[in-house]
């Protein structure tokens, strides 16, 4: 899953070309999520993960044209909040920036337990909640310490990302043609029936779209940033490459992965990319990869923490949380601490979840996590059809990523392992959404009186 950052000074000047935004939506959107995730993906639906991925991709990008054109017509930094409140009033922003902040919180707890996950690979003695409390504590330190030039690390670490998917992919393709010493390249297997690009059924596919959609999760951060376009025109062919670009990364790992090895020997344990060169003993290439992996999730995951600490702020200031958590610390580098406090609070409630339940841990948070995202996606295109008046083949295009979201949403129900996560983001949207409407009430009274 991709980070949710907020723009740079740099950025806010309105400097960026379509490429470089384009650059920037991909280091966004590569996550642990993706590295460890489709795993999941692959063990629930077998190869036809990659059709899985494509429809995301769908959706995806349908999200991303609400959004460009939303930011585009009344440019805002309350982004997808404001345009949510715009639309049906002060309870649906409120509903969107809690949402976005829990949603957030549960992709840092997902974040942190895929890390603990990867290091477990050398570590497999140590609990998992100790590795999960160690992450989470460094995490916070950088975030404490006000790291300077840490956009231009994360921008680096984005390249180590992609680097580590072209790797795998070019060692694929040796692997495919025989030309790694040990390799097994005529026992991969291709798919020749529908029985065994399926062989879960519909139902695994169902279950599997989530997955394919977490994997894209950070297109939103690309919205908020289409503003800082030289050419605000280009924001739509900024996220079109960005999403071809990191459509074919997917597909073509992905695709090399299920002909590599059978779907049913990956699990949410290990790397589905590692787990595919098990066989060709290329002793460099789990720890390469699974150091790759670990450095670039935990820039990931601090600059989510970052993220939430400050939509906590802007939340505060606009009326919809405490004003206690828009409190900024001069001796502690003007730092928000409150806010910082609560998002470490989300950190240590992962810890403890882990503590509690190590087996099924991830893919509980994970699917969680997938959902709220969605519901946040939700948001988006559905403020987009009163903001900006859709007609014709614009609302066709909206009302097709609503059926892929709400197909991604509900496929849970397919999959009882991963149905927990569903009912877990169900009540806390229920939870927002009644605070919400109660606080709505309250402002209404307060102004009338």
């Amino acid at each position: 899953m991709g980070k949710t950052k907020q723009p740079s000074k740099a950025t806010k000047k309105g400097d960026l070309s379509w490429w470089q935004l384009s650059l920037i939506g991909v280091g966004c959107t590569i996550g642990t999520g993706y590295f460890l995730g489709s795993g999941i993906g692959i063990k629930t639906t077998g190869p036809s993960i990659v059709i899985s991925f494509i429809i995301a991709a769908i959706g995806t990008y349908i999200v991303f044209h609400a959004l460009a054109k939303m930011t585009a017509d009344d440019p805002h930094e309350g982004s997808f909040c404001y345009y949510a409140k715009k639309a049906y009033g002060n309870w649906a922003g409120f509903s969107c920036g809690w949402n976005y902040w829990s949603s957030n919180i549960l992709i840092m707890g997902s974040q942190l337990t895929a890390l603990s996950i990867l290091t477990k690979f050398w570590f497999h003695q140590l609990p998992l909640w100790v590795l999960a409390a160690i992450y989470a504590a460094l995490s916070v330190l950088v975030v404490l310490l006000g790291t300077k030039g840490f956009d231009k690390v994360e921008n680096i670490l984005a390249v180590v990302k992609t680097a580590a998917i072209v790797m795998f992919i070019v060692l694929a393709l040796a692997a495919l043609f025989g030309w790694i010493d040990g390799g097994h390249g005529d026992k991969m297997q291709f798919p020749d029936s529908v029985q065994q690009l399926f062989p879960h059924g519909l139902l695994g596919f169902w279950a599997s779209l989530l997955y394919a959609f977490y994997a894209f999760g950070g297109i939103e951060v690309i919205g908020l940033m289409a503003m800082q376009l030289k050419n605000k025109d280009d924001a739509p062919k900024s996220g079109s490459i960005m999403l071809i670009v990191l459509t074919i990364i997917y597909v073509v790992s992905l695709g090399l992965t299920v002909v590599m090895e059978p779907y049913h020997v990956f699990n949410e344990k290990e790397s589905p990319f590692v787990k595919a060169m098990d066989d060709y003993h290329l002793a460099f290439f789990p720890h390469v990869f699974n150091g790759a992996i670990i450095i670039a999730g935990f820039s990931t995951m601090t600059a989510s923490l970052f993220g939430v600490t400050n939509l906590l702020v802007t939340l505060s200031d606009d009326g919809d949380a405490p004003k206690l958590f828009a409190k900024k610390i001069k001796k502690w580098k003007n730092l928000p601490l409150p806010s910082l406090a609560l998002a470490t609070a989300g950190l240590i409630l992962s810890i403890v979840t882990a503590l509690l339940l190590p087996g099924k841990i991830y893919e509980y948070i994970t699917t969680a996590a997938g959902i709220l995202l969605l519901f946040n996606w939700l948001f988006i295109i559905i403020s987009s059809l009163r903001v900006l008046k859709t007609g014709g083949a614009g609302k066709w295009m909206s009302w097709t990523g609503l059926l892929f979201l709400l197909a991604g949403i509900s496929g849970t129900l397919a999959e009882k392992e991963i149905r927990p996560g569903l009912y877990a983001s169900l009540i806390v949207m229920v939870l927002i959404v009644c605070v919400a409407v109660f606080v709505n009430k309250k402002k209404k009274r307060a102004e009338a009186g």
